[in-house]
Formats: structure tokens, sequence, C-alpha cells
């Protein structure tokens, strides 16, 4: 099963991907229907989830019924645990960049905000545009989200001036990356242009750099306000890995 996944992620591409998942989600659901694990973001629990992973393939991480990540399932807790996000009363403006479709139509039926989505590519997308470049107005939004984007983005120092632009005052951002917490600092290098290199070195074909510790550093530099959440800290072990979720993965939560 590994290998197929792998060879599946590194051979179709990502809109076609988000279009096929929509078919076999439900088959995969219904298959490995169990007691095991979890998905804190449905409720369903399954006697295993699904391996993932461009280049080395992690076990029981990726969900049945909603194709959550660790990472995605560790955000829905902390929003719904630590915030407002889905209690509030007063509307809340949402931009959500590269939407995941674990969060995508839960958010759109939400009566409490206002809810946008960009991406270049993405089919979930209601604006297509360019991170370094939005179409948005300065000041306009109450909630950023932008998850495993700037990895992506040669210019993430102007992706992340363009995301403090638009965010408001007193808004948040959440904005997860892959990182290597064990390395001080970021290693990028626009001389390795070989995908199979990329992958090796970065992680994944199309990932332009190795996020370090200095990564919250960077986004304060920028003038956010970033509280580096240790979240799976507060959860207890059994839930950590009953929801397998990632020990010791931060949320880059910042604040204008």
């Amino acid at each position: 099963m590994k290998s197929v996944f792998k060879f599946i992620l590194n051979t179709i591409p990502r809109p076609i991907l988000i279009r096929l998942s929509i078919v076999v989600r439900p088959i995969l659901a219904f298959l490995l229907k169990g007691n095991t694990f979890t998905d804190p973001i449905d409720g369903k629990s399954f006697r295993m989830f699904l391996p993932y992973g461009y280049g080395t393939q992690r076990n029981n991480v990726l969900s049945p019924s909603t194709l959550s990540l660790e990472r995605h399932r560790l955000l829905w807790l902390y929003l719904q645990n630590e915030t407002d996000f889905f209690t509030a009363t007063e509307k809340k403006n949402v931009l959500h960049f590269a939407p995941e479709q674990e969060f995508y139509k839960r958010f759109k039926k939400q009566k409490n905000i206002q809810y946008t989505t960009t991406d270049l590519f993405s089919p979930l997308a209601d604006v297509k545009a360019d991170i370094c470049n939005l179409p948005f107005e300065d000041n306009q939004y109450d909630v950023l989200f932008c998850n495993h984007v700037l990895e992506h983005i040669p210019d993430d120092t102007k992706a992340m001036q363009e995301l403090y632009r638009v965010l408001k005052p007193g808004g948040m951002a959440i904005l997860q990356i892959p990182q290597d917490l064990n390395r001080a600092t970021t290693f990028s290098d626009d001389s390795i242009t070989d995908e199979k290199e990329r992958a090796a070195i970065f992680g994944q074909y199309d990932h332009v750099r190795v996020y370090g510790r200095d990564y919250f550093d960077k986004l304060r530099s920028i003038g956010f306000a970033v509280v580096e959440e240790d979240y799976t800290k507060t959860i207890s072990p059994e839930l950590v890995t009953k929801y397998c979720l990632a020990p010791g993965e931060i949320i880059p939560v910042c604040f204008k």
C-alpha cells in the first residue's frame, strides 16, 4: 500500500488528486472502519489510517474519512478548544490559502464567518491569486489560514508581507509549515532544480526550502506577534496516539 500511495502522490498533479479523492474517500472510509484511531474532525473511527508521504512514507497518518493529516487534526483541536473560531457571534472575515478538503466544506457551512478561498491552481479556490501579489485590500481579514504553502514560494518574504498586509489589526493568522526543529536556520538553495534531488533534500519535489527554528523570528521581522504553540503538550498521550497527531509539532499562531 505504501508504494502505491507514494506513486500516486508523485505522479498525479495535485488538482487532479483533489477531484479523484472526492470519489475515493467514502469507499476507503467504509473499508477501514474500526476502533483503533479516531479523526477528531468528524468523530469517525477506523482500524487504521492510511500511509502518506512524497518521500518517506509515514504510517497511520491520513484519515480515510476527511483525508486529514496530523497537522490538520492538530489545528482543528486548537481552533475548537482554544479559540472562538466556531462559536463567535460576531461574523469574521476569513481568507484560506490552498484550502484543505477536510476544512473546506465545514468552513463554508459556518454561519459566523465570511469565508473566501484563494490559490493559483486549486479547484477549491474562489479567487485565483498569487500569494506574493494579492488582490485584496489592506486590513481586510480577521483570520488567515496559510498552511504548508510558504515552503513552495521562492520569495517567501514577499508572501509574508502580503499576508501581514491583508490581516486586520488584532487578527489571527495560522501559518503552518513543514519544519525541522533540529535546524537552527532555514536552508534553501536555488541551484537545486532537479525534482528528485529536491525531494531528497527538501522533503518534496515542489518545495524550495527546509524551515528551521528561525522561521518564527522571520515572521516577527515582518511585524507579526508569534505564539509558538506546542499544542500536543496539552493533550494526553493516549489521545495523541488515538488522533494520530505528531508530538511536538508547533502551530505558529500569528497576530497583527
